[in-house]
């Protein structure tokens, strides 16, 4: 199994070996439709044309901007940590759904801080057959422990920053998402800051992955399900035009 070390493409790269099996889908629907082009009138071919140009221009689109997000920005150096100034010492947790690329960095960062991580991946709710793909690949942070979403082991008021990258989504219900949050909650500090960083679905992440944007929750949705959970939102960040970075304190 593989080490997480970021390479130069790795993001787009990884994204192309954990969904394989898209893409080799849409090489047989296009060189499909190219054999039946040539079968066609001539004055039927633009048709087929047309569909083969839009299905190579969302692909060469979609892995264009995945490049954009997940290798050439410095989401990956965690510089935008920076607008949370977390001290010395800090209690951290990270909580993820299967697929981890931040435990390690976020140890190396914060070297004096203790980190626990969780992995709330359950292979019956999470059929994405990605993150089995990933998990198979890459080695899980030394000490992860595996929970439920319902069952978050953590004391009150002990964490002092809890980090959801690029993982929350991954709780399709909307009740489920708001009980995982609401432990979240209990679980920070007084001063205490919950991070989560998302996806949302909107247009720009629409015109990146097409009917895909509607595996990421709506902008909205967050915010209700933060309000839900007892958060106050107190900074809102966009880290590309394709992600929204929500840093959560509790409500006093």
């Amino acid at each position: 199994m593989e080490t997480l070390t970021r390479k130069p493409f790795q993001g787009v790269i990884n994204i192309i070996r954990f969904n394989w099996h898209f893409y080799v889908i849409a090489f047989v629907l296009i060189a499909t439709l190219a054999i039946a082009n040539s079968f066609l009138a001539e004055d039927m071919q633009w048709i087929i044309t047309t569909l083969i140009s839009l299905a190579t221009l969302s692909i060469v689109i979609s892995l264009a901007i995945s490049y954009y997000i997940y290798d050439y920005s410095d989401i990956y150096s965690l510089d935008w940590l920076q607008a949370i100034n977390i001290p010395a010492g800090a209690n951290l947790v990270n909580i993820h759904a299967g697929f981890d690329e931040t435990s390690h960095l976020l140890a190396r960062l914060y070297t004096s801080s203790t980190l626990q991580v969780f992995d709330f991946y359950d292979p019956l709710k999470h059929t994405e057959v990605s993150i089995e793909r990933a998990r198979k690949l890459y080695e899980a942070y030394p000490g992860t422990k595996k929970i439920e979403t319902t069952a978050i082991p953590l004391k009150a008021n002990s964490a002092d920053y809890i980090f959801n990258i690029f993982a929350a989504h991954e709780i399709r219900n909307a009740s489920e998402r708001v009980s995982f949050l609401k432990q979240l909650h209990t679980s920070i500090t007084p001063t205490g800051r919950v991070v989560v960083l998302e996806h949302m679905r909107d247009l720009p992440n629409f015109i990146a992955y097409n009917i895909g944007f509607f595996h990421f929750h709506s902008r909205a949705e967050w915010k209700r399900n933060f309000t839900d959970a007892g958060f106050t939102l107190e900074h809102e960040l966009t880290l590309t035009p394709f992600l929204a970075l929500f840093i959560l304190g509790k409500n006093s």
